[in-house]
């Protein structure tokens, strides 16, 4: 027995949910193998009953009809609304009613059909087979053998996405992270062996503890590129759960692998070779864990004229023609305005260094600060720049280009809190 669900809706979830075997027949429609139902439910009518309540509870508006064949299912699914039970043996009685049209045939076939006066299956199904192969071939007897409700076939059952999922239950509540890492060691062994069995990969990682307190500690490692090494991704969430260790003892462990294919790639001859991505990602985690996450990574430029504005994100991997550019473009020196200084380069002091700066006229006469004290012998400025007014963190600034009397050249800028020395020029 087959069951054919016909409308809008997540029909597909609905028919998994009673059959292991669906087939998405069309958009708007799904078949599923009804075998066995009968053992839960009884006849095909407590059968029916029990999809249609179902799909009632769940909000899904669909046609339902149960037949011996899929085909006849489905054209009573779509051709009858509400709930029908095909009898086994009078399919065609039952399928007469409807139009030919109803069987989706060629164009050309429904109009040498329409000239017949043949307009519903009924009167497809009275014609003799004989004359049906002579006159309109293999698709007439197809369509014959629909309007009879003779057509036997198998479905072709539309498979669940794999998921690549794990989970343990503790018997006791681990706090450390030793025995901990052995726990993530066995489900990355599971999970990377599954991925390798379909020729995947993969480029997320989930991480779910769940604790002793019935909080929850998530995780996601998110990689530049898609790998299948279990012992990197162990490094890297001893590394993240170092850095963010959970607030209670772990009694629930749940990992998840977002599948991919791997990525092929072929270095050129001219092109210098870059470090592996999976082996560059696990250093720059060993890196963040020792001086912050805030303070690695790629240096990023934001949408403000504030001077030397940028934060820190994720490096992300470039193809080989976009490094060449950025290597070009990083032999230019960017900067503010540097009077009569078109030469030389500037080194920049991060954090700037505070500057006690005693003014002559207006203008910095004198300056001393970490390193760096002396009388100014020339100097260029002031250079006024603002900004951000309009936000809860406006800026502006007052920038100096000077010379000392111990031959070097600085730039200093004053803002409300104060002078610093922003950087020397070499």
């Amino acid at each position: 027995m087959f069951a054919c669900l016909h409308g809008p809706g997540n029909l597909a979830a609905l028919a998994f949910e009673f059959s292991p075997v669906v087939e998405r027949t069309a958009p708007d429609t799904v078949t599923l193998d009804a075998s066995g139902l009968d053992r839960l439910f009884g006849f095909p009518q407590d059968i029916a009953a029990a999809i249609a309540r179902r799909a009632a509870e769940t909000g899904v508006k669909a046609n339902l009809a149960l037949a011996s064949n899929p085909d006849t299912a489905i054209c009573a699914a779509r051709g009858f609304p509400g709930v029908g039970i095909v009898p086994y043996g009078d399919e065609a009685k039952f399928l007469g009613p409807l139009p030919v049209a109803s069987l989706a045939p060629s164009l050309e076939l429904l109009e040498t059909l329409e000239r017949w006066g043949i307009r519903r299956l009924r009167d497809l199904a009275a014609l003799p087979p004989l004359g049906i192969a002579e006159r309109l071939g293999p698709e007439g007897l197809r369509l014959r053998e629909l309007a009879r409700g003779e057509a036997r076939r198998k479905l072709v059952p539309l498979e669940d996405p794999p998921r690549f999922e794990d989970g343990i239950d503790l018997d006791y509540p681990v706090d450390l992270l030793e025995p901990l890492a052995f726990l993530l060691a066995r489900l990355l062994n599971g999970l990377c062996t599954r991925l390798a069995a379909r020729a995947l990969a993969a480029n997320e990682l989930r991480l779910r503890l769940t604790l002793e307190n019935r909080a929850a500690h998530e995780c996601t490692l998110r990689l530049p590129v898609a790998a299948l090494d279990p012992k990197t991704f162990l490094k890297l969430l001893q590394l993240d759960l170092a850095a963010h260790p959970p607030a209670a003892p772990v009694v629930h462990v749940w990992m998840g692998m977002n599948p991919v294919k791997p990525r092929s790639a072929q270095s050129g001859l001219f092109v210098p070779a870059a470090p592996e991505p999976v082996k560059l990602e696990l250093t720059l985690a060993r890196i963040k864990a020792i001086v912050g996450e805030e303070h690695a990574g790629s240096p990023e430029l934001l949408d403000t004229h504030r001077p030397d504005a940028f934060r820190m994100s994720r490096v992300l991997q470039r193809q080989p023609s976009d490094t060449a550019r950025l290597r070009r473009v990083g032999r230019l020196t960017i900067g503010p305005q540097v009077s009569n200084l078109p030469h030389l380069g500037f080194r920049i002091f991060r954090p700037p260094l505070p500057a006690r700066v005693a003014l002559a006229s207006g203008r910095p006469g004198f300056i001393a600060a970490e390193g760096i004290r002396g009388k100014v012998l020339e100097l260029a400025g002031p250079w006024r720049t603002s900004g951000d007014w309009w936000t809860s963190d406006p800026w502006s600034r007052d920038e100096w280009d000077i010379a000392l009397s111990d031959g070097a050249i600085y730039r200093v800028y004053c803002e409300p809190r104060g002078w610093f020395v922003e950087g020397s020029y070499d």
